[in-house]
């Protein structure tokens, strides 16, 4: 088993019935496996799937306290004790991993039928794909029609700005009082002049922070700052915020998109969110989940100046078994910032070269291609229509931040006015 392909290490003392002594070592996990290595010669002693463990528990007993036990389908109890940091760390993070590949995949049957052909696979990429990015157009409007509805609430609070300043001349130098400002002028008229511009920046926030869409969920472990003991959660991508929830769906933590300074990526699977202050703690959270690699695709688009991907990410392998290019696939980050796969195979002799190529000749049949063809002709036109609304929102954007500067100078402005008029 390759070391890159591990997704968490514990050191760990494993029961060995047969000479009933325990041994040190070193529990890993994979994506598919659980594995145990001696710590004194790196000796493999087993290798269990995922999908074969049919139980994991929390035991202890006279004899053994504090111990984990995993159950494989050939009903063989393997004991594992001196977990560290904690056995509850362990515990929680095998669960998780262990009950995803448990759960078949949305729309999936249980029942065994035959695999679909290559061909089919891909044209089922590609419209998981095209739904992607569908869904990604419609996110698109409601944040077009949002950034509408603020360029409204602006206009209106300029509006209101021009008419609270004209209001301040008179008051300032009304024309039939030669002696200048009114002493008697209490508090009551400048908050009632401050009323409209307060009304309209709440119409603006609660426009813009209201009716926020789920983009995506999917089921973590989060653990805090330096804390090592994550636990169950979820975590929710929506338009502006990132949402973290407890297993009872209770909210943790919420980060506003504009809060997030960095999103480091140590794996596919593990990631770090971190808001920074002076003066304070940064407010960091660490999640870890089998279904992170559906998230990245949103995080990317919504982050990707923030993405951070660490030394070890570039050399996480996994396992790809319904792969046409074998079953170890490379995972980087590629120069647009999409995860890619690269093939990793020994060198073929001819003869078995040429054999492997007229078996993949058929791999795609002449429907199938022209499938696949106009289903990436859509993807090409979505793409490109994205871009052009991006674009446009981007120049939105640039006329809310220089209407929201002179609207932020006004307010000043007639602030130090009212108060010399107090």
């Amino acid at each position: 088993m390759n070391k890159d392909n591990v997704i968490h290490s514990w050191p760990a003392s494993y029961y060995m019935k047969n000479e009933k002594r325990w041994t040190s070592g070193v529990l890993s996990l994979t994506l598919k496996s659980l594995m145990f290595q001696t710590s004194k010669d790196g000796q493999n002693l087993f290798t269990i799937r995922l999908s074969n463990i049919i139980d994991l528990k929390k035991e202890s007993s006279s004899f053994i306290f504090s111990s984990l036990t995993v159950l494989d389908e050939g009903n063989i109890k393997h004991w594992f004790s001196s977990l560290q940091p904690s056995r509850c760390v362990v515990f929680n993070v095998i669960e998780h991993f262990w009950r995803e590949q448990l759960l078949p995949p949305e729309g999936e049957s249980t029942a065994s039928v035959p695999g679909p052909s290559k061909g089919k696979q891909l044209i089922g990429l590609m419209c998981n794909s095209q739904k992607r990015l569908e869904d990604t157009g419609k996110i698109l409007d409601q944040q077009k029609e949002q950034f509408n509805n603020i360029m409204v609430g602006l206009d209106k609070i300029e509006s209101d700005l021009h008419v609270a300043d004209r209001f301040l001349s008179e008051l300032e130098t009304p024309a039939w009082w030669p002696f200048g400002k009114f002493p008697w002028r209490n508090q009551k008229n400048a908050k009632a002049q401050q009323e409209p511009a307060a009304t309209s920046t709440t119409c603006i926030t609660e426009k813009a922070l209201g009716n926020q869409n789920i983009i995506i969920k999917i089921p973590i472990l989060y653990s805090k700052g330096e804390d090592s003991n994550p636990k169950p959660g979820s975590l929710v991508v929506l338009l502006s915020y990132l949402e973290i929830t407890d297993s009872s769906f209770q909210l943790v933590h919420q980060y506003r998109r504009e809060e997030i300074d960095d999103i480091r990526i140590y794996s596919p699977y593990e990631l770090s969110l971190r808001q920074r202050f002076i003066g304070k703690p940064d407010i960091t959270y660490r999640l870890l989940s089998a279904k992170m690699p559906e998230a990245f695709s949103v995080l990317e688009m919504q982050y990707k100046k923030k993405l951070q991907f660490m030394p070890d990410y570039f050399t996480f392998t996994i396992p790809l078994e319904n792969s046409p290019y074998g079953k170890e696939d490379k995972v980087w980050c590629s120069e647009s910032g999409c995860i890619d796969h690269i093939r990793q195979t020994e060198p073929l002799p001819e003869e078995e070269n040429q054999e492997q190529i007229q078996a993949q000749e058929i791999l795609v049949t002449d429907s199938e291609a022209q499938e696949l063809k106009q289903v990436l002709m859509k993807l090409k036109n979505l793409a490109l229509e994205a871009k052009t609304e991006l674009e446009c929102q981007d120049e939105t954007l640039d006329a809310i931040t220089s209407a929201t500067e002179r609207a932020t100078t006004h307010i000043e402005k007639h602030n130090r006015r009212m108060k010399k008029l107090m």
